[in-house]
């Protein structure tokens, strides 16, 4: 069963991390949520989250993915986390997935990953960018990293990233009435 590790820190948009780590587990992929400095995780909107676990208690853990909800300040705090950084680039040298959506792109940009990349992302972080261009679609898959623009966006992201791990969300979508 695939692994993947969900950093959620405060601010973080609840509806890109509740959809998509639903989606996640009812596909019954091994998904842990670390909350970035403690357990209970509040998110943009002042809906609190509890986490299975910190970031700091995950250690150097394997796993296959790495997710990260957007929202304000969630990918700020996230992109300016030296932590996340050495995970996200961590997960990817071994050839893991690596994913983020709405403005957690940046954290990939500061890490490095999105040079030459297919991506897409919420508008208006052009600028953290380093000169990588987003698509403007709703979700983007570039070998191993999967990227979505936002809120919106939550079951094509979560489709392509489950792609990405090898499962498919049609007869899942189809149950859920979800149509994309």
């Amino acid at each position: 069963m695939k692994t993947i590790l969900a950093v959620l820190a405060d601010g973080f948009e609840e509806t890109e991390a509740v959809a998509v780590l639903d989606v996640l587990r009812r596909l019954e992929f091994d998904v842990t949520t670390a909350g970035l400095k403690a357990r209970e995780v509040m998110g943009s909107h002042w809906i609190p989250m509890v986490a299975d676990t910190t970031l700091a208690e995950c250690g150097d853990a394997k796993f296959d993915a790495v997710y990260l909800p957007g929202g304000l300040p969630g990918a700020t705090t996230l992109r300016d986390s030296d932590k996340v950084i050495e995970l996200v680039r961590r997960i990817d040298a071994e050839g893991g997935v690596v994913a983020a959506i709405c403005a957690a792109p940046i954290v990939l940009a500061r890490a490095g990953l999105l040079k030459g990349k297919r991506f897409t992302m919420y508008p208006g972080f052009e600028s953290e960018l380093g000169g990588a261009v987003p698509t403007g679609r709703l979700a983007e898959r570039d070998g191993r990293l999967v990227t979505g623009k936002g809120p919106g966006a939550v079951f094509a992201f979560a489709s392509e990233l489950a792609k990405a791990l090898g499962r498919h969300t049609e007869e899942l979508y189809s149950g859920m009435f979800v149509n994309l």
